[in-house]
């Protein structure tokens, strides 16, 4: 069965606190080499049948108006897997 992913990421010029604990973890635990950790949700939607384009801009309405908030979120990928 073929798979939807759409990915959301906090707006870039918005604080992200779960990205800045996780780097203050690198720091703590000598893991270099990282800048920034930036941290985001990532949904699947499983697909009985063909993914059509009507299907997938479906999908990238429903990302759009429900999977984000758009005042502090960006869609930032929807795409298929099989």
């Amino acid at each position: 069965m073929p798979t939807i992913v759409v990915d959301v990421m906090p707006k870039s010029e918005l604080l992200d606190p779960q990205g800045k604990a996780v780097s203050g973890a690198f720091a703590r635990l000598g893991v270099e080499g990282f800048t920034d950790v930036r941290i985001g949700k990532r949904f699947e939607l499983t697909v009985e049948g063909e993914v059509t384009d009507e299907l997938l801009a479906e999908a990238k309405r429903v990302a759009d108006e429900v999977l984000s908030n758009s005042v502090i979120e960006d869609v930032v990928g929807v795409e298929v897997v099989e």
